[in-house]
């Protein structure tokens, strides 16, 4: 698949690039896809949710009414789960939600993200850039001038590049990352992926390993 790779303003530099089929071309796994995103917003939870069970109410240990005969459920103090204002049964203790997946899983995940994209024809190529200074009205300007604003868009870069991130920063729908912290959510959740010419060759090295 033959993509066109544009400058920042939006214009056709007359260069090609070859988007590698092994990549962007495969038949999305979306079983995999599934529990790739699974597990990344499983890493996002804190998991310090806690509720009181019986034995940790302040409430008293004497038993309200007499064990039969009473007509209605067994209980015994004033603790008890049938009871408003009683302990919580199997509540939530803090535990880490994060699981295991193996390499290659998450290898086809983001090949399958980034496959449904190629399908969708959102991908984007730019010639590799830098801003002298972070300015968000730059950045602003880039993404009008791709066709990609009001869109949630994913910037790939080839590396950490501190103006370029921090001119992205304070708009709500576009992210900056680098082409080896890519993950399969990030690449669902845009609208359109903008991926440098540098990133794509990050990206066929790590993901043809």
């Amino acid at each position: 698949m033959d993509i066109n790779v544009l400058d920042i303003k939006g214009q056709e530099t007359g260069r090609k690039v070859i988007l590698n089929e092994n990549i962007f071309g495969i038949e999305p796994n979306d079983h995999v896809l599934y529990l790739d995103v699974k597990q990344y917003l499983a890493d996002q939870r804190q998991g310090t949710a806690k509720t009181k069970e019986r034995s940790e109410h302040a409430g008293s240990t004497r038993k309200l009414g007499r064990q039969k005969g009473g007509g209605g459920a067994r209980r015994g103090d004033i603790n008890s789960p049938v009871l408003v204002g009683g302990g919580r049964v199997f509540g939530p203790k803090p535990r880490d939600y994060s699981f295991k997946l193996n390499r290659k899983v998450k290898v086809l995940a983001r090949k399958s993200a980034l496959s449904y994209k190629a399908q969708d024809n959102a991908i984007i190529v730019v010639e590799d850039f830098d801003l002298a200074a972070p300015k968000t009205k730059d950045f602003v300007n880039i993404v009008k001038s791709l066709n990609a604003d009001n869109k949630k868009t994913l910037l790939l870069l080839p590396s950490v590049n501190k103006n370029v991130y921090l001119s992205a920063r304070n708009l709500q729908r576009s992210e900056v990352m680098t082409a080896s912290a890519l993950n399969a959510y990030k690449v669902l959740n845009a609208d359109v992926l903008v991926i440098t010419e540098k990133s794509l060759e990050a990206i066929d090295g790590i993901l043809n390993k």
